[in-house]
């Protein structure tokens, strides 16, 4: 049954409590639990951190709001701090790479075949690829550190090939930036979409520029600061999806229907139990959020909170193998890059591009260094060992 949001007010503000041992609670299994569960706790750290950092810029432009957002911010600062403390501390940085560029290419998926604007939905398709081709980038960079077989972690959801190749990325700023939807028109998804794919975007970006000073692997420090940068302009281009013209309010009220539903899409398909729990303990938490915000809505704006949200919240996100779609995408639409707001061959791409992407190139693209001879296979270090055995079995037999 889909969950009405005018209905369900969820657990009050007052109600919502939490102490250090529930906030630090039992991890998930890198290995053992389902790769989605891995995808479920970095999206929705991403959705929490987006949820942190607009209350912050909202604070500082809006004095009348300022406690209300306090109020609210404390409530998703631990609730951030649950969500990120259920990754495993025996997961690698590059294990949780792995998983970052997992969350881009099948939420992304997931969102691009169900957009009903096609402008976005191109959008979501054309950066889902150049994720595609990272999740590749990072393999061969988890082979080349720790010599261990990726798919070990995302278990066959995704394909580990290139995609649209890094290095061809890049692109000048103003080629970046695309179409905002209009609040006025849009369908209550197309909002929650665009919010959705620009926080998950957006923690990667964050995540990236964090890890990737701790490597002393030189080729390690490049890549991620090769695609940090692609992660900056996926940020610029699913951002300027969003109409400014939406009032701090408005933006307000759409966070948080994005945090119930993006919990409620997590709780649909979650399969560990303990985490389950959590999803669902949230839902309720950001309904109460989400209520609040109605009100004051309502109050300060004297505007119906029906003229933004859904009644009822849309189908969720689908946490499953996309793997046809994206090698649909693949095939007809590897050979696209983007010339202001729009979606064009590369052929077409527009000077200021061709020099920003050759300048930066010009000593070099760590993307092609480190995936130079990398083509993955099942098993790396397992199957190379085998196969050095058998070579020297061979050998003593002859």
């Amino acid at each position: 049954m889909a969950l009405d949001l005018f209905k369900e007010k969820g657990v009050p503000l007052d109600r919502q409590k939490f102490t250090w041992k529930d906030l630090t609670r039992r991890t998930y299994s890198k290995l053992d639990d389902d790769a989605f569960t891995r995808v479920r706790v970095i999206l929705m750290n991403g959705i929490e951190s987006e949820a942190l950092r607009f209350s912050h810029a909202c604070a500082r432009m809006n004095r009348e709001l300022r406690e209300p957002l306090a109020i609210i911010r404390r409530v998703e600062q631990h609730q951030q701090t649950l969500v990120n403390w259920m990754n495993p501390p025996d997961q690698s940085p590059v294990e949780t790479t792995l998983g970052f560029e997992q969350v881009a290419i099948e939420v992304t998926a997931s969102v691009a075949q169900h957009e009903p604007d096609p402008y976005l939905a191109q959008a979501y398709r054309f950066g889902m690829l150049e994720d595609f081709d990272h999740l590749y980038r990072y393999a061969a960079l988890y082979d080349r550190l720790e010599g261990k077989d990726p798919n070990y972690l995302v278990q066959s959801y995704s394909d580990i090939i290139p995609g649209r190749p890094t290095a061809i990325e890049h692109r000048h700023p103003l080629d970046d930036i695309r179409r905002p939807y209009d609040a006025r028109t849009a369908e209550p998804l197309t909002k929650i979409h665009a919010l959705t794919i620009t926080a998950a975007e957006h923690q990667t970006h964050d995540y990236y520029m964090t890890i990737g000073p701790m490597f002393t692997d030189p080729v390690a420090r490049q890549l991620y600061a090769e695609i940090a940068s692609i992660e900056e302009q996926h940020v610029t281009q699913y951002e300027s999806l969003m109409d400014p013209s939406e009032s701090w309010l408005e933006k307000w009220l759409i966070h948080e229907a994005v945090e119930v539903y993006n919990y409620y899409s997590c709780l649909h398909y979650e399969t560990n139990p303990r985490i389950k729990e959590v999803w669902q303990r949230f839902v309720d938490y950001e309904l109460g959020h989400l209520h609040y915000v109605m009100e004051l809505f309502q109050r300060l704006e004297g505007r119906d909170p029906a003229e933004v949200l859904p009644k009822e919240l849309p189908e969720p996100i689908r946490f499953d193998s996309h793997r046809e779609f994206v090698r649909q995408v693949l095939r007809d639409e590897v050979h696209l890059s983007a010339k202001g707001t729009d979606f064009v061959p590369r052929t077409e791409e527009a000077e200021r591009t061709l020099r920003y992407r050759e300048q930066l190139n010009s000593e070099g693209s760590p993307s092609e260094t480190v995936a130079a001879g990398y083509h993955w296979r099942p098993g790396t270090e397992l199957v190379d060992e085998a196969e050095r055995l058998g070579t020297q079995a061979e050998g003593r037999m002859q």
